[in-house]
C-alpha cells in the first residue's frame, strides 16, 4: 500500500485548548520515518507556541500507537555509514528533547502497540493515557540493536531493574504492567476509551497554563541538582508564582469563597 507524495505523516486538530497530534503512517503502523520525525516537531512547536493550546496529544491513527522506527530506513542508514546513522538518531533524540522542554503538558495516547521507538515516543511524554489492551515494549535486542535513545528517561521513570530487564530482555508487557513499573499514567478500558480520553484532556487543558508551565519546568529542571539547589529553586518559582494574575486570581477566588 502506498500513500500520495506529499501526504501529510502527521495530522493535527485543535479544540477546547488542546492540540491533537496524530501520527498518520498506518501503512506502517506508524513507524517513526525521518519525515514523520520532522513533521511531529514541527507540529509540536506550532501547538507550544500557539496561547490557546493548554495541553498536546500524540496518538497514532488506525490500530497501533506506533511500531518503531522505519526499520527500510535503519537499512539504508546502514549503508550510508556512522554519520548518517548518527544524524538519524540525533533527530529523533531532538523530538525527545522537545517534548521535555515544551511548556505544555505532552500526553501520549496509546492504542495497540508501542514499541521500540514508538514505546520510546510515549515515554519521553510528560502523561501516558493506554488502552487497556495496549501493549509496550523495546524489542531491539531481538534485532542485534539497542534503543540507546530511551536509555536516559527510561531508567528515570521506571527505575534501574525494570528499565534494564525491558531492554536486554525485549519483551513486551501490557497495559496494566506497564501502569505498575510507572510507564503508563492511566489505564483506561477499551470500551468508552475516546470519550474518557477526551475527558482527561479537557480537565487538564481548565489549569491556569503559567502554573503549569512554572511546574514543568522546576520538575525537570532540579533533575540531578542537589537538594539544596532544588529546594533554593523551588523557593524561587514559589515566589514567583504567587505574585502572577493566576494566583492572585485564585486566592481572591478562595478568600471570598471561604468568606461567603
Amino acid at each position: 500500500m502506498t500513500r500520495p507524495a506529499g501526504a501529510q505523516s502527521v495530522l493535527r486538530e485543535y479544540a477546547a485548548g488542546v492540540a491533537v497530534l496524530t501520527l498518520h503512517r498506518q501503512h506502517k503502523r506508524n513507524a517513526l520515518s525521518a519525515a514523520l520525525v520532522g513533521e511531529l516537531r514541527a507540529a509540536l512547536a506550532e501547538a507550544n507556541g500557539n496561547d490557546s493550546v493548554r495541553v498536546i496529544a500524540i496518538q497514532g491513527a488506525g490500530s497501533d500507537f506506533c511500531a518503531g522506527a522505519d526499520l527500510e530506513e535503519i537499512a539504508a542508514s546502514q549503508e550510508r555509514g556512522l554519520e548518517a546513522g548518527l544524524a538519524d538518531a540525533q533527530h529523533l533524540g531532538a523530538l525527545f528533547r522537545e517534548i521535555r522542554q515544551a511548556a505544555r503538558p505532552v500526553v501520549a495516547i496509546v492504542r495497540g502497540r508501542a514499541l521500540g521507538g514508538g514505546c520510546g515516543l510515549a515515554t519521553a511524554c510528560d502523561l501516558v493515557l493506554a488502552s487497556e489492551t495496549a501493549a509496550f515494549g523495546y524489542p531491539e535486542v531481538h534485532l542485534g540493536f539497542v534503543p540507546a535513545l530511551v536509555m536516559a528517561m527510561l531508567r528515570r521513570k521506571v527505575g534501574e531493574t525494570a528499565a534494564f530487564e525491558l531492554v536486554v530482555r525485549g519483551h513486551r508487557i501490557d497495559a496494566a504492567e506497564a501502569a505498575a513499573i510507572g510507564l503508563v499514567t492511566r489505564v483506561i478500558p477499551e470500551e468508552g476509551f475516546g470519550p474518557a480520553v477526551d475527558r482527561y484532556l479537557r480537565d487538564l487543558a481548565r489549569r491556569p497554563p503559567g502554573a503549569i508551565t512554572l511546574t514543568k519546568h522546576l520538575f525537570y529542571g532540579i533533575e540531578g541538582t542537589a537538594f539544596a539547589d532544588a529546594i533554593a529553586r523551588g523557593a524561587e518559582v514559589n515566589a514567583a508564582a504567587r505574585l502572577s494574575d493566576e494566583c492572585r486570581d485564585g486566592v481572591r477566588r478562595f478568600l471570598r469563597k471561604r468568606g461567603g
